[in-house]
């Protein structure tokens, strides 16, 4: 058993400026259709809720890179990360199949300027 954790910080500003300079053609690269639901329905809140599952992507991939081949092996839209019934974020992998995670858990947080994640995993 192996536990590996990863951890990622971004400014919500820097997803903000992507999101309206690139629009679609960013969000459909990052995040998934249900993902982007659900952001979209945060309003004004949005851009922290997009920031903060891009922060989740980067701790999580952080967290297997000792299992991928390389880091063309997943890709963003291959992990999803969405809330569960209670509101606690899970992490769901598509069109990938991991079996080499026996568990994985993330946490993610943000206030005004900034998002974080971290994610534990057992491999």
């Amino acid at each position: 058993m192996n536990i590996s954790c990863g951890t990622d910080i971004i400014e919500i500003n820097r997803i903000k400026e992507s999101i309206e300079k690139l629009g679609d053609n960013f969000c459909n690269k990052i995040y998934t259709k249900k993902e982007i639901e659900y952001c979209e329905s945060k309003k004004n809140m949005k851009y922290q809720h997009y920031a903060v599952r891009f922060a989740g992507k980067e701790a999580i991939f952080k967290a297997i890179s000792k299992i991928l081949k390389d880091k063309y092996s997943i890709t963003w839209t291959d992990v999803e990360i969405l809330n569960d019934k209670n509101g606690r974020p899970k992490i769901n992998f598509i069109n990938n199949k991991l079996d080499e995670i026996k568990d994985i858990d993330i946490s993610l947080s943000h206030c005004k300027n900034y998002a974080i994640a971290n994610v534990i995993a057992i491999l």
